[in-house]
């Protein structure tokens, strides 16, 4: 079951509308791919005013809010397809391997930073924002640890290509690769 508030997007995947941009046509042509993974799926259209938490999550997004935890944020720096009409498949390791080769600033320098040497971004906001995060985070031997929230267990940070590696580790097992990789990129 997928839930979408754009009827634009609905109806396109429901194929009742056709694609009027090259840009959303390769996006159909990319889902479409990934129907046949499927048992079965059905789009469906949520009402805007219906859809309290994505819009709670838009609004997140739009401001300099604190994330609240279990929130996970990804900036997509670059569209997740081609815009040209043959679009590539590549096999799902060779996704994993691309994501992890691509030049990606280390999220937890800042954190470091900040605990070390009280070093702070010169946005007011993401002061603020860093300050408040912080406060979950310590130096244990160098290597940066978060508190969870209930049980304040530490919980080692890591990069998002140790992260990437481990999930590859993981998942290569019994389930298989494939299923890993289409949903690590594609959800």
């Amino acid at each position: 079951m997928v839930y979408r508030d754009s009827t634009l997007v609905i109806n396109q995947l429901n194929k009742d509308w056709s694609c009027s941009s090259e840009k959303m046509d390769a996006y159909c042509t990319e889902i479409r791919k990934l129907e046949g993974k499927f048992y079965g799926i059905v789009y469906h259209h949520v009402v805007r005013d219906q859809n309290q938490l994505a819009d709670q999550l838009s609004k997140l997004s739009s401001s300099y809010a604190v994330i609240p935890l279990g929130v996970f944020v990804q900036d997509l720096l670059v569209p997740s397809i081609k815009e040209d009409k043959e679009v590539e498949e590549v096999p799902p390791t060779e996704q994993l391997v691309l994501a992890v080769s691509s030049p990606v600033t280390d999220w937890r320098e800042q954190f470091i930073k900040y605990l070390t040497s009280a070093e702070v971004p010169a946005n007011k906001t993401k002061t603020e924002r860093l300050v408040h995060r912080s406060k979950l985070y310590m130096l244990v031997d160098d290597s940066l640890m978060r508190k969870s929230a209930k049980e304040g267990i530490l919980q080692k940070c890591i990069t998002q290509e140790e992260g990437v590696k481990l999930l590859l580790e993981i998942h290569s097992g019994s389930c298989g690769l494939k299923n890993i990789g289409q949903q690590v990129f594609l959800s």
